[in-house]
C-alpha cells in the first residue's frame, strides 16, 4: 500500500477498519476484500435500445476504473453489492474485448456477486458465487440498505451524493454514507447518477444517528459531517 493510502483516513464500522477509495471502491485491509456497488454493465446499451442514443463506452470505463483499484491493491476478493449488470440481458451485449476483460479480472480473485434489483441472476457465463446477501465478522452486505438500525451493514442501491460549500463554492459529488454502524457505497458504474444524502429516501436508514458523507475527489475522499450538507437546488 503506497504512502498516500496509509495516511488515507480510515473509515470505522462496527470496529472495523475500511479505506474508501477515491474512485468509489471501499477496501478491507484485514480481509484483502474490495467492496463495489453498482457497477450498471451495459446501461449505455439499454439506453440505446430505447432509443436514447449515449456513448456505448460506460462499461469499458467501469471496468478500466475497477482494474485500476485492482491494481493498485491487489484484493484476494473483490464482493460486488448488487446492479452489477443493468438488465439480464447486459452480458449478451457486452463487446468481446470488455466480456475479456472481466473473464480476467474475476480470474485474479475470488468473486462475490450479490444480486440486486437489475441483475438478480448475473449472467451465468461469468464465474463467481452468487448469493443474495455475504458476511464476513461484523458485516453484513446486501443490495437494498434496510431500515435503520442495521449495524454492519454495506449496501448500495441508492447512489448517494453530497453537497457541501468550500469557500462559497457549490461541490455536488458521489459520496460514501456512513454512521460508524453502517455504510451506503457510491455506484461505481460510469453512467450512474446520485440521490442526494439530505433526500428523505435515507432517512429510514440514518434515523436520528448523526453521519458522515465521504465525499470523492480526484485524489481521495473527504469526510463532511452531515451538519455541512445542503439538499439539491
Amino acid at each position: 500500500m503506497s504512502k498516500t493510502q496509509e495516511e488515507q483516513t480510515a473509515m470505522v464500522l462496527c470496529g472495523v477498519s475500511l479505506m474508501p477509495q477515491s474512485e468509489g471502491a471501499l477496501f478491507w485491509p484485514a480481509q484483502s476484500t474490495l467492496f463495489v456497488a453498482d457497477l450498471h454493465f451495459e446501461k449505455g446499451s439499454s439506453f440505446a435500445r430505447k432509443g436514447v442514443m449515449l456513448p456505448p463506452y460506460d462499461t469499458r470505463e467501469t471496468l478500466r476504473r475497477l482494474e485500476g483499484v485492482m491494481d493498485r491493491l491487489s484484493p484476494a476478493r473483490v464482493v460486488c453489492l448488487g446492479d452489477s449488470f443493468h438488465d439480464l440481458h447486459a452480458g449478451e451485449r457486452m463487446d468481446p474485448q470488455d466480456t475479456q476483460t472481466l473473464h480476467g479480472l474475476i480470474a485474479r480473485t475470488q468473486w462475490i456477486w450479490i444480486s440486486g434489483n437489475h441483475d438478480p441472476a448475473p449472467p451465468e457465463e461469468f464465474d463467481g458465487e452468487r448469493v443474495a446477501q455475504w458476511e464476513q465478522g461484523p458485516l453484513i452486505c446486501r443490495h437494498e440498505p434496510t431500515p435503520s438500525p442495521a449495524p454492519g451493514e454495506l449496501s448500495g442501491h441508492l447512489h448517494p451524493c453530497a453537497v457541501t460549500r468550500i469557500r462559497g463554492r457549490r461541490f455536488r459529488r458521489p459520496c460514501f454514507l456512513s454512521t460508524g454502524s453502517r455504510a451506503i457505497l457510491p455506484s461505481f458504474g460510469a453512467y450512474t447518477g446520485g440521490l442526494n444524502v439530505c433526500d428523505p429516501a435515507f432517512a429510514p436508514i440514518v434515523g436520528a444517528a448523526s453521519f458522515h458523507a465521504w465525499m470523492l475527489s480526484k485524489t481521495r475522499v473527504i469526510p463532511v459531517a452531515h451538519t455541512r450538507l445542503h439538499p439539491d437546488r
